[in-house]
């Protein structure tokens, strides 16, 4: 796969590609994942104090990451079925290897749906063992105003993610803050049913040299 064109975001680390997904490949992938869900289908979380999510969740490849009463984790199981999470397709690893160019494949890959008033405050990803890996994140469907900031406190900034962007969360802004504020409701027709699928690919048990599943 040829790397699309980047486009700069102010913020070191924060890597943005608008448009990296044509529709073509929008309609394909969202069907491969679409399929998924089948066997593991979306669920509503709720946070370790007992508060539901806003969007709803599920997973593929080895692990997916979970929140229930009990706290945070990734986990290889689905929640609700208990099964293994499904394959994730093979666009998306061949995306996170010409985006991310790191050595070892990710092990988990969150989906995340977003309708209605579906929001996602400020937070960071640092419940991966190795902190060093990238985040890489695609979205499908609706447009979302998306909010980021230093690690460290201060302002933030936001943009739109539209159907087809992939960003990163590399470098300097591993830890960013970030979140979803709202959606652009009607602004993409490709989710069945509307809203935002936005899928996102990590290393979530692993650091480069251990033995794992995934082969890195």
């Amino acid at each position: 796969m040829s790397p699309p064109r980047e486009t700069p975001t102010g913020l070191p680390g924060f890597r943005l590609w608008p448009g990296a997904l044509d529709a073509a490949a929008q309609a394909s992938l969202l069907a491969e994942v679409l399929a998924t869900t089948e066997a593991a289908p979306f669920y509503r979380p709720v946070t370790p104090g007992g508060r539901p999510f806003s969007v709803e969740m599920t997973g593929m490849g080895p692990l997916a990451w979970v929140s229930d009463r009990a706290g945070y984790r990734y986990q290889p199981t689905h929640p609700v079925t208990d099964a293994p999470w499904p394959p994730m397709p093979q666009t998306l690893l061949d995306l996170w290897d010409a985006l991310t160019g790191w050595p070892a494949p990710p092990d988990a890959c969150l989906v995340n749906l977003y309708r209605g008033e579906a929001k996602m405050g400020l937070h960071q990803d640092r419940d991966e063992a190795d902190l060093t890996a990238p985040v890489l994140s695609v979205s499908l469907g609706d447009t979302a105003v998306f909010r980021i900031g230093p690690a460290e406190g201060g302002r933030t900034q936001s943009l739109k993610l539209a159907s087809g962007d992939v960003c990163a969360l590399t470098g300097p802004a591993r830890l960013a803050r970030h979140g979803i504020d709202r959606l652009l409701a009607g602004s993409s027709q490709l989710v069945p049913g509307g809203g935002r699928i936005n899928l996102t690919l990590r290393r979530a048990l692993w650091r480069l040299g251990d033995r794992d599943s995934t082969g890195g």
